[in-house]
């Protein structure tokens, strides 16, 4: 709660290299210093009023001059306009006196998405208070009788309105006096991100609102729940076939690459796994769950903390903390793995990563891995199983520089598939390795 303006002494620190002063009453010019200027958002934001030249940050504007009698000098006071995401900004500076919600603006390079009947926000008009009313009634306070999961940071619950309209509604955990400070930094980073997406593959967000008693996101609702979900239950595993399973991958796929590759600055989810994979009524895939999501500067070495479940998690993080678009890439080969075993492909990936020679006769049939609640596939969706499974390898290298891009996964699961060499059920997991997965 440091406030007032950052003393001029700051500028004699020419040794300082990081700052952090986020979550302040700060307001004026912050120094002319290099950890300044090349401070992140995250180490900025939230104060009353910064301005200067760093990311988030207007520049300061002269608003006017006080000529005084003595000495004749000039008073200058300054503005600082509202930073970069300044409604992002206010929503959190007005969050101790009142509420606030926000619709989410779409993205021009975004992918259109049919529009709901009875938008939230078109019937309420924007007005934030009543839309808190209405959920916090829809799901009487937040009872666990409205609860349908989980997350690291937040429970998600089930909101019927007044519109008729259900919505998924994440709330996030509070301590007793305040947001905790990890479950208000992924709140903040899911929001980010949404902002800046909007794809059929990936969950929508209709809005956010805080308040210091209940802080959440309002999503669509993705009736099925999520990918493990349905593979842990055998009746709607069985439901889920290989073409629909095929589907799931390929969605899985175009909302990474669309991630990855369709904006100036890529946006990383880093927590990629079943549980974060969201089924429709169709069986569409969303992602979901961007809590840990990081968008991607060209000019900055993105290092930061682990993140991600257990399973999913690229090897290279073990020893280094860079995060790139190429550890989604092997959490995606997970995943896909697991939609074709109906399971987590713990031991497959064990028996892969394993450097001792198998001969012929101890080589694993395709078909002896894959999940065995379903018929064999057959005809082309054999062909399409084998293609999905050697791009799954593939991004499962444990050299990232030779994992394939999203991009060109999708490229690849999209393009007819080669006729297989032998029967499917000759075929073995060995004979599916070593594949690079290219453009063309």
């Amino acid at each position: 709660m440091l406030n007032g303006s950052i003393p001029e002494a700051f500028n004699d620190l020419h040794g300082l290299r990081i700052v952090n002063i986020s979550f302040n009453q700060l307001e004026g010019p912050i120094p002319d210093l290099k950890a300044f200027h090349e401070a992140s958002f995250d180490a900025l934001w939230n104060n009353k009023a910064l301005c200067g030249n760093a990311t988030g940050l207007r520049p300061c504007v002269l608003l006017y001059r006080d000529n005084h009698s003595h000495g004749g000098r000039t008073k200058v006071i300054v503005l600082a306009l509202l930073p970069l995401f300044g409604g992002l900004l206010l929503l959190f500076m007005l969050a101790v006196s009142f509420l606030t919600c926000y619709k989410k603006t779409p993205s021009r390079k975004s992918e259109p998405r049919e529009e709901q009947h009875g938008d939230i926000f078109t019937v309420f008009g924007f007005n934030g208070r009543i839309l808190h009313d209405s959920i916090i009634e829809a799901t009487e306070d937040f009872s666990s009788d409205y609860c349908i999961g989980s997350g690291g940071y937040g429970a998600v619950y089930k909101a019927t309105l007044p519109t008729g309209q259900v919505v998924a509604v994440k709330k996030v955990h509070q301590s007793e006096d305040s947001l905790l400070l990890n479950n208000l930094k992924a709140f903040e980073s899911e929001i980010v991100a949404l902002l800046e997406i909007r794809h059929r593959n990936i969950v929508q967000m209709y809005g956010f609102c805080s308040h210091p008693k209940h802080s959440f996101l309002v999503y669509e609702l993705v009736e099925m729940g999520s990918l493990r979900m349905v593979l842990s239950n055998n009746e709607q595993a069985m439901l889920l076939d290989w073409e629909k399973r095929l589907i799931v991958v390929k969605g899985l796929a175009n909302a990474l690459s669309y991630m990855h590759h369709n904006h100036s600055q890529p946006i990383v989810h880093r927590d990629i796994s079943s549980n974060n994979i969201l089924l429709d009524s169709d069986y569409e895939a969303r992602v979901s769950d961007f809590g840990t999501a990081r968008i991607l500067k060209p000019d900055s070495s993105n290092w930061t903390s682990l993140a991600g479940t257990y399973g999913y998690i690229a090897p290279e993080l073990a020893y280094t903390m860079r995060v790139d678009e190429k550890c989604d890439v092997y959490s995606f080969g997970v995943v896909a793995i697991e939609v074709l075993m109906g399971k987590h492909p713990g031991d497959l990936l064990s028996y892969l990563s394993s450097s001792t020679p198998v001969s012929n006769d101890e080589q694993i049939l395709l078909q002896d891995v894959i999940d065995h609640r379903l018929s064999p596939p057959r005809s082309r969706e054999a062909m399409d199983v084998v293609t999905a499974t050697k791009v799954a390898f593939a991004c499962l290298n444990a050299n990232p520089q030779l994992r394939p891009t999203m991009q060109h996964v999708a490229q690849a699961l999209t393009r007819q598939p080669l006729p297989l060499p032998s029967p499917f059920s000759t075929i073995k997991v060995e004979e599916l390795l070593g594949h690079v997965v290219c453009n063309g």
